[in-house]
C-alpha cells in the first residue's frame, strides 16, 4: 500500500497528467461541435440529400483521442523517472521492482479507466443531444442497445494507458515508446490495409481499433480493420495488448541495474 501510496502521489503531482487529462477531456466538447455543426448542415439541406446523409458513430470515432493520450501517460508514468534520475530512489526503497511496476499499472489503469469512461459516454451523451434523430436515426438507437460497443471503447483506454507504461519500461525513453504507440494507431493498420487478402482481413481482425466492435460480436463495416475473432478471442487480444508488454518489463526490469 505504501508503494501504491506514493505512485499515486507521483501521478497527480506533475502538471503533465492534468495537461493529459485535459485533452482527453476536451474530446467531448470537440465532439458536441462536430455533432451541432452536422446537424446544422442537415437541418439546411434539401430532403433529398437528408434522406441519404449518414454519419459516423463520434464516440468511436473520437476514443483516439483518449487512447493515445492515456498512452502517453503511461508512458511517462515510468520514463519520466529515467529522466531525472529519481528510478534509482524508487527502485532503492523497493529492492524487489516488480511491486513498483505493478503499482504504476494500477494507478494508471484506475485513472485511464475513469477518464476513458467520462470521455466516451460524454462524447455520446454530446453527440446525441445534437444530432437527436437526424441523419436517418443514427443516434435514435436506445441507449441499451448502445452500451455494449460503448463500454467496449471504454475498456481500450486503459488497455492503451497499461501498453505505453510497458513500453516505457522496456525502452526506457519517452520518444521511442510513444512512437511505437503511434505507429500501433496510424501506420501499422496503413500497412495491413494494403497486405493482399486474406492476410489483410486476418491481421485487420488482430489491429487494437478493430477489437471494440469484436468484443460485441459486430462487424468492422466500411473500414481498414478485419472481424474475423469471436468475443472471447477479441478479448484475450486486447488483454494481450496490455499485459503482454508489462511483463516483458517485469523481466527486463529485474535484469537491468536501472
Amino acid at each position: 500500500m505504501s508503494v501504491l501510496t506514493s505512485e499515486y502521489v507521483k501521478l497527480r503531482s506533475v502538471r503533465s497528467t492534468y495537461l493529459i487529462v485535459g485533452l482527453a477531456l476536451s474530446t467531448i466538447l470537440a465532439g458536441f461541435v462536430l455533432a451541432a455543426t452536422a446537424a446544422g448542415t442537415y437541418d439546411t439541406a434539401p430532403p433529398e440529400r437528408q434522406a441519404v446523409a449518414r454519419i459516423a458513430n463520434l464516440e468511436e470515432a473520437f476514443v483516439i483521442v483518449p487512447q493515445l493520450a492515456m498512452g502517453v501517460l503511461g508512458v511517462l508514468a515510468i520514463t519520466s523517472e529515467y529522466t531525472t534520475g529519481l528510478i534509482r530512489t524508487s527502485l532503492a526503497i523497493v529492492p524487489r521492482r516488480w511491486p513498483l511496476l505493478a503499482a504504476k499499472a494500477l494507478t494508471v489503469t484506475i485513472l485511464s479507466l475513469g477518464v476513458g469512461a467520462v470521455v466516451v459516454f460524454g462524447t455520446y451523451a454530446a453527440a446525441r443531444s445534437a444530432i437527436g434523430d437526424r441523419f436517418s436515426g443514427a443516434y435514435a438507437t436506445a441507449f441499451g442497445d448502445r452500451l455494449p460497443l460503448l463500454l467496449a471503447l471504454t475498456l481500450t483506454v486503459p488497455a492503451f494507458a497499461l501498453l505505453g507504461l510497458g513500453l516505457g519500461a522496456m525502452l526506457r525513453s519517452p520518444a521511442a515508446a510513444i512512437a511505437v504507440i503511434v505507429g500501433l494507431v496510424y501506420v501499422v493498420p496503413i500497412i495491413v490495409g494494403n497486405v493482399p487478402e486474406p492476410w489483410s482481413e486476418t491481421l485487420g481482425s488482430f489491429m487494437i481499433g478493430a477489437l471494440p466492435r469484436q468484443l460485441v460480436g459486430e462487424t468492422n463495416a466500411s473500414s481498414v480493420y478485419g472481424s474475423l475473432l469471436s468475443p472471447p478471442a477479441a478479448a484475450t487480444v486486447l488483454i494481450a495488448y496490455a499485459i503482454v508488454p508489462l511483463i516483458a518489463a517485469t523481466a527486463l526490469l529485474r535484469r537491468r541495474d536501472v
